[in-house]
């Protein structure tokens, strides 16, 4: 059985060497540090502009934090949607929770609509539902095409065991694409322990700033920051790495 291999990216750079690496598909998004944020517009049209057969996603997500958002976050992700399904997208990747931990129906009704039959995913606000077999239900009710989960743990391998599960409840109603953690040593335990046909997994690695120039003493974070002349970038020989280990 092949496989669909979708990379998480936070770059033009990142989706040309997803591209290159023969990866199927990518996350676009804007801040992985705080698990992913929508990107702006032009990194958006950039990359749409950049690549040719590879399909882009792109994260719907305003903030960071938790997945409850009042009535102008929802807004702006109704905005964002329709902006980037305008730009050329494949797809978004969206998620909302009530205060319960149940699927947000009205909201994801409303995204799903705005995005006017792209797919869509609904993203790891899923791991923090309270009853992931009700939110999967739910889910395939509303018609969304593929869930990513880390199966409510810590990565993919730990929660392999509800991803197994949900996969098997899934059956072809919806794609469950573990996510979370996954690299050349362990995706072909989470493969064969899950049964899934879709992945999900960055493949970052540092990479020193071009600035010759260097000054070391302000920052432009919080106290828990970065170095300030280092980069995350995404690597092809790492995508092909863990593409070759999942067979």
């Amino acid at each position: 059985m092949s496989l669909t291999h979708e990379i998480c990216i936070d770059s033009v750079e990142g989706a040309i060497a997803a591209e290159r690496a023969g990866a199927d598909r990518v996350e676009l998004c804007a801040a992985l540090f705080d698990g992913g944020l929508t990107p702006t517009l032009g990194t958006v049209r950039a990359a749409l502009a950049a690549v040719s057969s590879i399909r882009v996603h792109v994260i719907i997500r305003p903030r960071g934090g938790d997945f409850i958002f009042d009535e102008h976050e929802i807004a702006a992700m109704e905005h964002d949607v329709v902006a980037a399904r305008e730009a050329g997208a494949h797809g978004v990747v969206i998620g909302a929770l009530t205060p319960e931990g149940e699927i947000d129906r009205p909201v994801t009704e409303r995204l799903m609509k705005a995005a006017g039959g792209l797919s869509v995913t609904f993203h790891r606000a899923f791991d923090m539902a309270a009853d992931p077999f009700a939110a999967l239900d739910t889910l395939i009710d509303l018609g969304v095409d593929r869930v990513l989960t880390s199966g409510q743990d810590s990565s993919a391998l730990e929660g392999a065991p509800l991803i197994a599960e949900l996969v098997r409840r899934a059956g072809d109603r919806i794609v469950v694409m573990p996510g979370g953690g996954i690299t050349p040593r362990n995706v072909a335990r989470v493969v064969a322990e899950t049964g899934a046909r879709e992945i999900h997994f960055a493949a970052l690695t540092p990479e020193p700033s071009p600035a010759v120039h260097r000054n070391p003493y302000p920052f432009m974070g919080g106290e828990l920051r970065r170095p300030e002349y280092e980069r995350l970038v995404t690597s092809g020989a790492d995508i092909s790495a863990v593409m070759r280990a999942a067979g």
